[in-house]
């Protein structure tokens, strides 16, 4: 679909990131103090997403999350402009969100990069230009980012958001739909596990 070597990092780790399973009861006990990790798209989550915002009966991963301290850079992978910035600021939420637009071939996508600091995304706008490799925001703390380890959480779609969010996870039985209109972000970035 995409070429991966069109886009650029959405982070830059200072280590290999190192894949990290967060099915069963993974969570919070394998990302706690941890860097630089990478957890994964259509992984599994049941038990991890206890708010009222899943009904217990969605947590199919639909995104790609990266674990780095609060503070570090996120990148624009790829030309294109500010579609949104909200802040989802409720319990076990995203937080700071920000929602890129591109074209590809034709092809319109949006990016969604959650769990952002409030700080660096007060000055983006939607329509504002952004360059690939440009620095658009950095990553909140759990005080401000939902209630979460800090992390990014990078998701891709293929049909224009009506506000500023995705569904992060998914109900099992959404799946061959929602991996339709949420691709594996790896398709973008390249093998990041």
């Amino acid at each position: 679909m995409f070429e991966s070597k069109a886009f650029g990092p959405v982070m830059q780790p200072q280590k290999p990131l190192r894949a990290v399973d967060l099915t069963g009861d993974g969570y919070p006990g394998k990302v706690i103090d941890q860097q630089w990790l990478v957890g994964g798209y259509l992984e599994n989550r049941k038990g991890m997403y206890t708010s009222e915002l899943y009904n217990n009966e969605r947590y199919i991963h639909l995104g790609i999350d990266i674990w780095a301290s609060a503070g570090n850079p996120v990148f624009a992978i790829r030309d294109g402009e500010v579609f949104g910035v909200e802040d989802n600021n409720s319990s076990l939420n995203y937080g700071p969100t920000l929602i890129t637009q591109h074209e590809v071939s034709g092809i319109k996508i949006w990016c969604l990069y959650g769990h952002l600091s409030r700080g660096s995304i007060a000055e983006l706008k939607a329509g504002d230009t952004i360059k690939k490799g440009d620095k658009l925001a950095l990553l909140g703390s759990t005080a401000e980012n939902g209630g979460w380890i800090p992390h990014l959480h990078f998701q891709v779609g293929l049909d224009k958001p009506t506000t500023i969010d995705m569904p992060g996870v998914c109900a099992p039985d959404e799946v061959s739909k929602c991996r339709l209109t949420y691709p594996d972000p790896r398709l973008l970035l390249g093998p990041l596990y």
